[in-house]
């Protein structure tokens, strides 16, 4: 008994977690399709409500997703376009899963709510889609250390909202974009505070127009490229900037005088360009605490004087060879001299006093004379470095930092034992001290934390790309560090006990890069959310480091593999499967007759239920037709088969979009290319109208209607698999758009073409067609230019009760819509008429229907004098038209007054689409053709309830 009540409440339990789902069914959908595309999944992502079941990394607002944060994840794959179908996504961050691979998916630019698109450090590679400038919200960009390639796209300059642009340590090329016209550019990011571009290979000059005093720049960051020309003045006009770094490129030229405005400026990173002409003068920077000038050209000078007024000098950057911490014994990268700068004279006495200075380092220079630091000098001094110099004498009065004059005079005396005559011995470096922990009392795996716990701490390496201080063995900055990164931890909750520094270096990008462990609180290690809170904390730039030591930095995740809830899964799988074992057999028989006879009446239920809901839940799929619905020669297609066809759904094959949603080029098994229409949110139909609409389409067959092959009806997906026609349309031909030139000849060809696909719908489909949405654009050409008619998405059929008209609300493009069916309501086959005779229009002048404010039908109609050649309308006929003849085109005339009659305002003056064939056939006979021989807009989509009295669609006024 106490079984079958659990059985009972199992399935009860079941059924509502069935009907109590929130998450919208598009969003399900689209997180299915990156669960298809990922591995390495977080074990919570299962069940049919992402946002009730509470997935890792997934936050809901009502019934939407609205972030989606999983960085350090171990996610495998690539990112799936259809990403896009999550319209309310604000956040999406997937840093640190370096297996994330493959291009940025074009259509994440119609994600128009996102404000961080965030992904740190994973493998993403290719060209950054253009339409990352279609995200009016976006607030972050955080793209570094990827291998993203090509141009940085000029349509960033979009974003007015962007407060981060971060797209360093990628492969990117070209010149730095800056507006032009109408092409926009970075230059028109005057609110954004960031730009970190380093470590690419951008190239060029550095536009003067990039910057202004309308900017609101902290950071500017082009260090590492292969960018050239002079800094331009315009950088002095950024007032608000902290940190500035052109170092590595190929600047040349003097810099220029106005830097001195830059009184916010604490980083100054210019070496390893060629600068020329004499030191800037530099007085006015007041706040510059680093100053790098090392490797240039400058013409050689004495100490400069201007040196001693930087009161906030911390580091004196200028030897003329470049060298990384040579006095701490560090890797050492030697760049080649770029001339001949030489600092000259005495190093003043007075210069040591600078209240913050911590290193000089001034090796390989001219300076000479005697060496005096005085007694006066700061507190903070920690090296002086002259190496390779003149200085002939120094009196060591026994200075508590470290002096370093080996290859100048005062050393080269045979037998000089001193020691700032011998080269510093590497210092240990700094690592959070543990507190008298045991060593060899963790299991292998493990690492003991400062506080002696044995854990997995999720580590990571902090790379500054800016900095303040000089010894790195000093302990202060590290401290305050940790200290920061504590109390940020415990205001934001997060589950951490302490976390460790270690091994302080630098690269040769003059980097500070910092080993960092955070360890877990309560428990060995963490949880996937806590690695995914954690992660973001960096990667979302949350934790701002100790301002006084640190400037700009990014954070690397290293891989993380013990994740808690991993661990638990297994352990309660593993216990869950001894328990079993051992009671399974008492209660097998039972349970199983119980749930066999709740199944069998639970499946009978659900049947019936689906029968009422689903049209397509009697009919069998693997068949090409049925009872229910009655297909002719279309066939239902699986989901994850169109997802090959079409390689996910790639931009690549991406050929055409609309109000629908998107169409793809696919490629079957056999071969054969196909044509796959992807309904979008919010322009699906209900599942009967679409049922009925295939149903229709799939009785179709005519040699100028293009062929329904099959559907998709699953995920709440609704999909359209037609033939391929390779061309294009009409409409693209005729506006040069598809390279394909039609003269006079081809284009009689293609509007017979059209004209029989649409009489064969008015007059022999079963039942007739009306299209009700004819243009230029739906009407395809094939490899051959025959025309196909295209589109059936408004298409209308006409049954027996409604012959001669059927009252409809008004669907169609504006610009080809019969004005009598917009203004009654009243559908008919001759708005298929009206609408082709703007095609024909179209035809003849290769404009578009409305075309600055104009209406082709009004401007033919006003221009027309049959009197005249041509019907005096050589001003509104496309040129092509006449190219191959010297003649007027033959039945040219005859062609635009059936073009005419077709536009007539009352459908009664119309003719027949059978009568427009016979006519057109009969022009081309005229003109020595043969009919039946093979051959070689900005109009917004119209559908509207029409409250009220409509106007004419065509006034006057457009």
């Amino acid at each position: 008994m106490g079984s079958t009540i659990w059985v009972l409440l199992l399935a009860f339990s079941v059924q509502i977690y069935i009907t109590t789902a929130t998450t919208d069914g598009r969003d399900y959908a689209a997180l299915r399709s990156l669960t298809d595309e990922w591995q390495n999944l977080p074990p919570s992502w299962t069940g049919a409500d992402p946002c009730g079941d509470s997935w890792v990394g997934i936050e809901c607002t009502g019934s939407r997703v609205t972030s989606i944060t999983l960085p350090n994840m171990n996610l495998v794959g690539e990112l799936s376009g259809d990403i896009a179908m999550l319209s309310e996504l604000q956040q999406l961050d997937l840093s640190f899963n370096r297996e994330l691979t493959g291009p940025l998916p074009g259509s994440i630019g119609n994600l128009k709510k996102l404000k961080n698109l965030i992904l740190v450090g994973c493998g993403f590679i290719g060209q950054i889609p253009y339409t990352i400038g279609s995200l009016p919200q976006l607030r972050f960009l955080s793209l570094n250390t990827n291998g993203f390639t090509g141009h940085i796209p000029p349509t960033i300059g979009n974003l007015s909202n962007l407060y981060w642009l971060d797209m360093a340590d990628n492969q990117l090329e070209g010149p730095i974009p800056v507006s032009n016209g109408s092409t926009p550019g970075l230059d028109l990011l005057i609110h954004t505070k960031h730009f970190h571009f380093g470590k690419n290979k951008l190239s060029g000059t550095i536009p003067s127009k990039l910057f202004s005093s309308d900017m609101e720049l902290i950071h500017v960051l082009f260090e590492s490229n292969k960018l050239s020309g002079p800094l331009p003045s315009t950088l002095g006009l950024v007032q608000t900037l902290e940190v500035v770094r052109f170092d590595n490129n190929s600047l040349t030229g003097s810099l220029p005088l106005n830097l001195n405005n830059l009184t916010n400026v604490h980083e100054l990173f210019l070496s390893n360009n060629k600068l020329s002409g004499p030191l800037p003068d530099l007085t006015g920077m007041t706040s510059l605490s680093t100053l790098h000038l090392s490797n240039n050209t400058f013409i050689p000078s004495d100490f400069p004087s201007w040196l001693e007024s930087l009161t906030s000098l911390t580091i004196m950057y200028f030897p003329l060879y470049h060298q990384i911490f040579r006095a701490f014994d560090l890797v050492q990268d030697h760049a080649p001299m770029m001339g001949s700068i030489k600092l000259q004279g005495q190093v003043p006495t007075t210069f040591f006093e600078l209240p913050h200075l911590q290193a000089v380092e001034l090796e390989s220079n001219q300076l000479n004379g005697t060496l005096v630091i005085g007694t006066s000098f700061t507190n903070q001094l920690q090296v002086v470095d002259l190496r390779n110099n003149k200085i002939s004498e120094f009196n060591d009065a026994g200075y508590n930092f470290e002096i370093v004059l080996v290859d100048n005079p005062v050393c080269m005396e045979t037998g000089k034992t001193d020691k700032y005559c011998q080269l510093p011995s590497r210092k240990s470096l700094y690592s959070t001290p543990q507190k008298n922990c045991v060593s060899g009392s963790c299991r292998s795996s493990q690492i003991t934390s400062p506080t002696c716990t044995c854990a997995y701490p999720y580590t990571g390496t902090l790379l500054f790309r800016g900095y303040t201080f000089a010894e790195l063995g000093n302990t202060a900055p590290y401290l305050s560090l940790e200290q920061a990164l504590m109390k940020f931890f415990q205001t934001h909750q997060l589950p951490v006990e302490t976390v460790s520094l270690s091994d302080p270096r630098k690269d040769q990008f003059q980097y500070l890069l910092l080993d960092l462990s955070v360890f877990p609180y309560g428990a060995d290690s963490f949880n996937r959310s806590g690695i995914s809170m954690l992660a973001f904390a960096f990667s979302n730039q949350t934790f701002k480091p100790p301002k006084e030591f640190f400037g700009p930095y990014v954070f690397n995740g290293d891989k993380y593999e013990h994740f808690l809830d991993d661990a638990r899964k297994l352990k309660n799988s593993s216990t869950a499967i001894k328990i079993g074992a051992g009671v399974g057999a008492l209660v097998f028989f039972l349970l199983l007759m119980l749930a066999g006879i709740y199944a069998y009446r639970q499946k009978m239920r659900a049947e019936r239920a689906n029968k009422n809901s689903n049209p397509f839940a009697s009919w069998d799929s693997k068949k090409s037709f049925g009872d229910s619905p009655q297909l002719k020669g279309a066939r239902c297609f699986p989901f994850d088969e169109l997802k090959k066809y079409t390689n996910n759904f790639s931009d690549a094959c991406d050929i055409g979009s609309g109000g629908y949603g998107k169409v793809y080029r696919g490629t079957l098994p056999t071969r054969e290319l196909v044509a796959i229409k992807r309904a979008q949110q919010g322009s699906m139909q209900g599942g009967l109208e679409f049922k009925t609409e295939i149903e229709l389409l799939s009785r179709v067959h005519h040699k100028n209607v293009v062929s329904l092959l099959g559907f998709c009806f699953e995920r709440g997906e609704q999909i359209l698999i037609y033939e391929y026609v390779a061309n294009g349309s009409l409409g693209d031909s005729l506006s040069g758009k598809s390279g394909i030139r039609l003269d006079w000849a081809r284009r009689l060809k293609v509007a017979l073409g059209a004209a029989r696909g649409l009489a064969y719908l008015h007059e022999l489909a079963n039942p007739p067609i009306i299209h009700r949405d004819v243009k230029s654009t739906n009407i395809l050409l094939d490899e051959r230019l025959n025309a196909k008619v295209a589109d059936f998405g408004l298409s209308k059929p006409m049954g027996d009760s409604e012959k001669g008209h059927v009252t409809t609300q008004v669907k169609g493009t504006m610009g080809y819509l019969d004005p009598e069916y917009y203004m009654t309501q009243q559908l008919t086959e001759k708005s298929d008429v009206y609408s082709f005779g703007v095609v024909m229009l179209e035809i003849v002048t290769a404009r578009k229907p409305i075309e600055h404010g104009k209406y082709i039908v009004r401007e033919v109609a006003t221009s027309m004098d049959k009197s005249t050649s041509l019907y005096n309308l050589q001003e509104i006929l496309d040129p092509i038209i006449g190219l191959d003849t010297d003649t007027i085109p033959h039945g040219l005339e005859n062609f635009v007054d059936l073009a005419m009659r077709c536009v007539e305002e009352a459908r009664t003056d119309r003719p027949t689409m059978g009568e427009v064939v016979k006519e057109i056939e009969n022009i081309m006979q005229v003109a020595g053709l043969n009919p039946n021989a093979e051959s070689a807009s900005s109009s917004a989509t119209y559908e509207d309830a029409n409250k009220g009295t409509p106007h004419h669609p065509y006034g006057s006024k457009i």
